[in-house]
């Protein structure tokens, strides 16, 4: 029997990736009893004391102490609701101790959302593929330079280690989980009766460009500028350079520096995010929408498109638009 351990750190956490966890693995071990077999998995919620209090006292969560707990199979790290990181690892050093020490003895680790941050102070990611919530990715790699951010995946595998993207995103970790733990049918039964659509696999759809002007790079912030203000236009980096005084060479390493993207990149995406909001606002086809945004070729734009969010522009408008409106 496998035992695992949902943790909740010193600091308020998401209570629904704490709950939620917890009634997803329940259900899919009671499920799995009910087919034939012994319990599958113990499964204790573990804290530093007594009681944890969330929401201003609304919510109360008795965890067994963490030291009570010297071995066990799989340690879940719920998201974490504070967003001052640096605090949150500095008090719960010893948890993220812990959690290494149960890696080294065989224990795998899955982290929800934000929950990442605990998981990559261990040590354990450095070099490796992680997820987390894009909302939260700036922070994540001015913390953890060295591990390996893919956004693109809801949920990112190395060995015994497994992160998932942000927010609800931890309903498909847990299908994951009772996969691998269970089996196929277990899972695709969960999913059943939580109606989590089983195949999901990218947070691409969800994710809302962050333009970042708090580099300190004025010369990168006027051609930022001059980005968003002429998307309907085809753009030269050669004249915007020469426009700037500055070589296209160290025109491109400032702005990579300063962004995170190459000035191509940085204007693929900010017309793709002008492009998402009329799909999802208006009634303009997606011809129309591809016309606002500077894009004449209707492949491109789709290739364009398709890379940065996992759907189609006429996929992504049938998803989101208000009006529910197909052209």
């Amino acid at each position: 029997m496998k035992q695992v351990v949902i943790l909740v750190p010193n600091e308020d956490v998401n209570l629904s990736s704490v709950t939620g966890t917890y009634e997803i693995l329940k259900r899919a071990n009671e499920y799995w009893q009910r087919l034939g077999n012994e319990s599958g998995m113990t499964i204790q919620v573990a804290g530093y004391g007594e009681e944890l209090q969330l929401d201003a006292g609304l919510f109360t969560i008795h965890p067994v102490h963490i030291q009570q707990i010297k071995k066990t199979d799989l340690v879940i790290i719920p998201s974490l609701a504070c967003r001052d990181f640096d605090i949150i690892i500095q008090q719960n050093l010893e948890l993220v101790n812990w959690i290494k020490d149960q890696y080294k003895n065989g224990a795998e680790i899955a982290s929800i959302c934000s929950g990442a941050f605990l998981l990559a102070a261990t040590g354990l990611l450095e070099g490796k593929t992680c997820s987390t919530h894009w909302n939260v990715a700036t922070d994540f790699k001015r913390m953890f330079p060295n591990i390996n951010l893919h956004l693109d995946k809801l949920i990112a595998t190395e060995p015994g280690i497994y992160t998932n993207g942000g927010a609800f995103s931890f309903l498909n970790l847990c299908l994951f989980l009772v996969e691998k733990y269970f089996n196929r049918q277990t899972a695709i039964y969960c999913s059943k009766i939580f109606q989590i659509d089983i195949e999901r696999s990218s947070q691409s759809p969800f994710l809302i460009f962050q333009i970042q002007k708090n580099h300190g790079d004025d010369l990168v912030c006027e051609a930022q500028n001059f980005i968003e203000e002429n998307l309907g236009e085809k753009i030269s980096f050669e004249e915007l350079a020469s426009k700037l005084a500055i070589s296209r060479r160290n025109f491109d390493r400032r702005f990579i520096k300063a962004t995170g993207n190459t000035p191509v990149e940085y204007l693929q995406r900010v017309k793709v995010e002008v492009a998402k909001r009329a799909l999802e606002n208006g009634r303009k086809t997606v011809f129309e929408v591809m016309n606002d945004v500077g894009y004449a070729d209707d492949k491109a734009f789709r290739e364009v498109f398709k890379k940065i969010t996992g759907l189609s522009p006429l996929d992504y408008k049938a998803k989101f638009n208000k009006e529910g409106h197909l052209n």
